[in-house]
């Protein structure tokens, strides 16, 4: 009897109760506690009916229930990210940030930490989004067009990785130089923000993360059975009917929009798309279509508890959540990769 349907209902029904368990912590506790009667009528205040907010009220409206929702919305995107990356090299040790995504953004954002105040450019709330976005889009353009071979104009995954190194080192070494110049505001800037960090995250911000979530997931799906395939070899994957190198384009796609978003907003935030595919993996096994949507949520859950330490360890202040993810990531990767017993 083949008891897979079972586990995998298992599996996603602890993963739903892990959302609203995390869910009610992260929107109860933080460097002010509200009580839920304070939360029950925000709620009934933004149908509207209830009694005129409160401070704490307030707070939950326009701080806490927005972070907490973009704090979701990123780890899910981050741990999808992983699967589709992971999925495309064949290989459970890569990372989104691997073809130059994390770093591009973090360089792009430390350009406008520097040039903005140097040159007075602030637009609005979205110009460090945007800034950092672009250079996500810029360093993996960048990759793909530099690992494309002269002979057949095509990139091989071998180069993809090589390249997606050198990328990394080169917009690193940009940041490093930035960080070098700045002055001491800036400095600090360019350094919290390469740390992460949730603490400006707003209902835009919700917004936009919440549309390339949604879109990527969906589309991310749709490649789950290709990437299946995908894990035999190309030459077998291109034996059975699948377009390798639209494959290629199409997942790197989705990784840029998904990595390039979620760090535009929040800084670089790293072992998120590393831990999550492993997880599950040794749960329930390689099937990208279960390894897709349960990284959804386990992303969510695990970044949502990571920023709620972020927010009790030294309340009423909140260390960076890059150092929670990296502080939790490092060991708990260690072990997996010593635990794990399976093949890719």
């Amino acid at each position: 009897m083949d008891t897979r349907p079972h586990r995998s209902r298992l599996i996603f029904t602890a993963l739903i109760l892990g959302v609203v368990v995390i869910g009610f912590l992260s929107l109860r506790y933080g460097a002010i506690s509200i009580a839920w009667s304070e939360i029950t009528n925000s709620f009934y205040s933004l149908m509207g009916s209830g009694d005129t907010l409160t401070l704490n009220e307030r707070i939950f409206l326009d701080i806490r229930l927005p972070r907490a929702i973009a704090c979701f919305l990123v780890g899910g995107s981050l741990a999808v990210s992983g699967v589709l990356m992971q999925g495309l090299f064949r290989n459970p040790i890569v990372e989104p940030g691997l073809i130059g995504t994390s770093s591009g953004a973090a360089f792009g954002a430390a350009l406008y930490f520097v040039l903005g105040a140097t040159f007075r450019i602030h637009l609005n709330e979205w110009t460090l989004p945007l800034a950092a976005c672009a250079g996500g889009v810029l360093s993996t353009g960048l990759v793909f067009l530099l690992s494309r071979s002269r002979i057949s104009g095509k990139s091989s995954v071998f180069s993809l990785l090589l390249t997606g190194i050198a990328v990394n080192a080169l917009f690193l070494s940009g940041v490093g130089f930035l960080s070098y110049i700045a002055r001491d505001p800036q400095a600090r800037s360019i350094t919290f923000w390469n740390l992460g960090t949730l603490s400006g995250s707003n209902w835009a911000s919700v917004i936009a993360l919440l549309v390339s979530f949604l879109v990527c997931l969906f589309w991310a799906l749709r490649q789950a059975g290709n990437l299946n395939a995908l894990m035999m070899g190309e030459d077998e994957a291109m034996l059975i009917g699948v377009d390798v190198r639209r494959l290629k384009r199409t997942v790197m796609g989705i990784n840029v929009i998904l990595v390039a978003v979620a760090t535009s907003f929040t800084g670089v935030i790293a072992f998120v798309g590393l831990i999550v595919p492993h997880l599950l993996r040794l749960l329930h096994g390689s099937d990208n279509r279960y390894l897709i949507t349960g990284s959804a949520l386990l992303g969510g859950i695990l970044l949502s508890a990571a920023d709620l330490i972020a927010r009790l360890t030294l309340a009423p202040s909140e260390l960076p959540i890059g150092i929670v993810t990296s502080l939790v990531g490092v060991p708990v990767f260690v072990v997996l990769l010593r635990k794990s017993q399976y093949s890719f």
